[in-house]
């Protein structure tokens, strides 16, 4: 400590190098072929790994064998950790020095909380990295073999939460533009939802026979892919039981099924 009361340049970098670091990454739509090689060094590096309920187990072999590898719960299978106990623990751990990823599927900036995680680190002074990740909309889409943009009739794509938050109502997304939009919608997060946001952008004056392809579990084991039209979607979802993890993709207004 200096005369001041200032600390020291020794006493300061011992505090920087005591100080872990947090790499947010994403895992991509499930295959674990599709986790980036950034994601790999970032796993086999850590001391402390946060993941997904989604996250496939050959991922986690990545990881080094000292790591802590902690799930941080399941949808209806034992209790969800909150966000605020998730950014308790990346913060935690890396005031002690360890070296955390937290691993998400798909891409971290794609309705992956992403915004709060960072927020609590910067707060906190931690050091962090965002790793992207292949991203639902683009891995559905391929594996559909649907074209997200054409240069003829979808210009531009929206990716839009299927789910609305118990504390916002009337729900923030502006339907009326929506409907409108000249090109590609992708709905994430959409099953339990779907009766609302089907009957909002029909409502709203989208196409009822636009073409709507439907994945399930997307690059996963047991992958399945559908197609109906958007006035179908809620009879569809329950003809075939279609449960999450699964993404809408709405093709252009000009893109319709008889």
């Amino acid at each position: 400590m200096n005369n001041d009361g200032t600390k020291s340049a020794n006493e300061t970098m011992h505090d920087e190098q005591s100080v872990g670091r947090v790499f947010l990454v994403g895992a991509g739509p499930g295959d674990p072929k599709l986790l980036t090689l950034r994601a790999v060094e970032c796993l086999q590096s850590a001391d402390l790994v946060l993941y997904d309920y989604l996250t496939h187990p050959d991922m986690l072999a990545h990881a080094a064998k000292s790591a802590k590898l902690v799930p941080l719960g399941h949808h209806r299978q034992g209790r969800l950790l909150t966000q605020d106990e998730v950014n308790r623990r990346m913060v935690e751990a890396a005031q002690a020095g360890q070296t955390v990823v937290r691993l998400k599927s798909g891409d971290p900036t794609i309705f992956g909380r992403h915004g709060e995680e960072v927020g609590a680190l910067r707060e906190a002074n931690i050091p962090y990295e965002t790793v992207p990740g292949v991203t639902t909309a683009t891995a559905a889409a391929s594996a559909a073999d649907v074209s997200l943009t054409h240069r003829d009739s979808s210009s531009a794509v929206a990716m839009v939460t299927g789910r609305r938050r118990d504390d916002r109502n009337p729900t923030p997304l502006d339907y009326d533009a929506l409907a409108a939009f000249p090109g590609t919608l992708v709905f994430y997060m959409g099953v339990s939802d779907a009766p609302r946001w089907t009957d909002l952008l029909i409502g709203s004056g989208r196409n009822p026979k636009s073409r709507v392809t439907i994945v399930q579990r997307c690059s996963r084991e047991r992958q399945k892919i559908d197609q109906c039209r958007l006035d179908e979607v809620v009879d569809t979802i329950e003809r075939l039981e279609i449960k999450p993890p699964t993404v809408f993709i709405i093709s252009s207004p000009w893109e319709t099924v008889d």
